[in-house]
C-alpha cells in the first residue's frame, strides 16, 4: 500500500481488492469519531468537565465525563454506518443502531480516560464482525476469529490509527491541518527477539507462578537462563503498550492474579483483548490468555474479562509453555534451570 494516501483512498482501494464496502464504511465512521475525539481530548483542562466523575459504567468502573462524551460521539458517528449491533464499554445493553445493518461493532470508546488529568495516553479500541451468526450473545457470542477488521486509535503526541482489514496491519496519522488520517507506516511486522517486557510489577506477589518465573528470568539478565538483559516498560495504557510493541517488539502481560476481581483477568475480551489480538496476529505476533489463544476464546457475557499476554511470538510461546508445565518452582526446577529448555 502506498505511503501518504489518506484513509478514504485506502478504503476505496481495499474494496477494489475484495474488502467489504460496509466494513470500510464503518471504519471511516469510527475514524471520523476519533478525529472529533482527538480535538476534544486536546482541550484538556480547558474543558472544565473532562475529568469529572459522573457515575459508573456497566462493569462498575468509574465513568468520567469524557467517557460519556466519547460514547456519544462514537454512537452518533456509527448511526450512519451499516451497523446492526453496537456493544460499548459505556453501555450495559447491546444497542441496535440499524436493524438492516450487516455488521456488529464492539468498542471501547475511550480506553484510559483516567489519564486525562496527567496528560497521559488514551485510545479507542474497536472490533468489527458480521452481524449474522455467533452464539448466545448473537454476533458477539462467537470466537474472536470471526472478526473481519479491528483497530485502535492512540491519542498521544500524534493521533494514530492502527488498522487491520484482515490482510496485515497499517498505521495512519491524523493530519490536524486537513482532518484526514494519512497512511504513514504500511505493512507493520512485530520485531522478534527484542529484550523488552511490559507488566505492572507492583502486583508481583499476586501473580501465578508461571508469570513470576518468566519475569524472574528477565530480571536475572545475563546471569539467568535467558542469558541477556531486559528492559521493563509500563505505560498503564493498553493502546500505548500495543503501539510500542507493533513498532519496536517485546511482550505485554496483564495476567490473571490472586486479587479479588482479577482471578479471570481484568481486560475485556470483546472490545479490548480480541481486537488487540487480531491486530497483533496480523502483524506476525501472538496473543494468549497464558493457556490458550485469545482469538479462540468465546464470550458468555458482554463485558467478560480475560487475562491478556501479547507480543513477539517467541515470548508468548515461552509463557504458554510455562503455564502448561507441571512444575513452576521459581527457585528453579530442572526444566527452567541454567541448562534448561529456555537457555538462550
Amino acid at each position: 500500500m502506498t505511503k501518504g494516501i489518506d484513509l478514504q483512498r485506502y478504503c476505496d482501494d481495499a474494496v477494489k481488492r475484495g474488502a467489504l464496502r460496509d466494513c470500510t464504511k464503518t471504519v471511516l465512521a469510527i475514524a471520523g469519531a476519533a478525529a472529533e475525539l482527538s480535538r476534544l481530548i486536546a482541550l484538556g483542562p480547558l474543558h472544565e468537565t473532562h475529568g469529572d466523575a459522573v457515575g459508573t459504567n456497566s462493569d462498575g468502573d468509574i465513568q468520567k465525563a469524557l467517557d460519556v462524551s466519547a460514547h456519544r460521539i462514537v454512537a452518533e458517528s456509527l448511526a450512519g454506518a451499516p451497523v446492526a449491533y453496537l456493544l460499548s464499554e459505556e453501555s450495559e445493553a447491546i444497542e441496535t443502531p440499524d436493524a438492516r445493518g450487516t455488521l456488529a461493532v464492539a468498542i471501547d470508546p475511550l480506553d484510559g480516560s483516567s489519564n486525562i488529568e496527567t496528560n497521559g495516553t488514551m485510545g479507542t479500541i474497536f472490533s468489527i464482525m458480521p452481524a449474522a451468526g455467533g452464539g448466545a450473545l448473537g454476533p458477539f457470542g462467537g470466537s474472536g476469529a470471526r472478526q473481519i477488521a479491528a483497530g485502535f486509535v492512540v491519542y498521544g503526541p500524534q493521533t494514530a490509527l492502527v488498522l487491520s482489514l484482515g490482510h496485515g496491519v497499517d498505521i495512519f496519522t491524523l493530519d490536524p491541518r486537513s482532518g484526514a488520517f494519512v497512511l504513514t507506516r504500511p505493512t507493520i511486522r512485530i520485531a522478534q527477539g527484542v529484550n523488552e517486557y511490559a507488566i505492572n510489577a507492583s502486583n508481583y506477589r499476586h501473580w501465578e507462578a508461571p508469570v513470576r518465573v518468566f519475569i524472574d528470568d528477565c530480571l536475572s539478565g545475563t546471569d539467568g537462563p535467558r542469558g541477556k538483559n531486559f528492559n521493563m516498560r509500563w505505560n498503564a495504557s493498553l493502546v500505548a503498550e500495543a503501539f510500542r510493541i507493533l513498532l519496536r517488539g517485546g511482550v505485554f502481560l496483564y495476567p490473571a492474579d490472586q486479587r479479588k476481581g482479577y482471578e479471570r483477568g481484568r481486560l475485556r475480551l470483546l472490545y479490548e483483548a480480541a481486537p488487540i489480538a487480531f491486530i497483533i496476529e496480523q502483524a506476525g505476533g501472538s496473543a494468549t490468555t497464558g493457556r490458550g489463544r485469545i482469538l479462540d476464546e468465546i464470550a458468555t457475557t458482554p463485558h467478560q474479562r480475560t487475562p491478556l499476554i501479547f507480543g513477539c511470538a517467541g515470548s508468548v510461546e515461552r509463557l504458554e509453555t510455562l503455564h502448561a508445565a507441571s512444575h513452576h518452582d521459581a527457585d528453579r526446577s530442572p526444566l527452567f534451570a541454567q541448562r534448561g529448555l529456555f537457555r538462550s
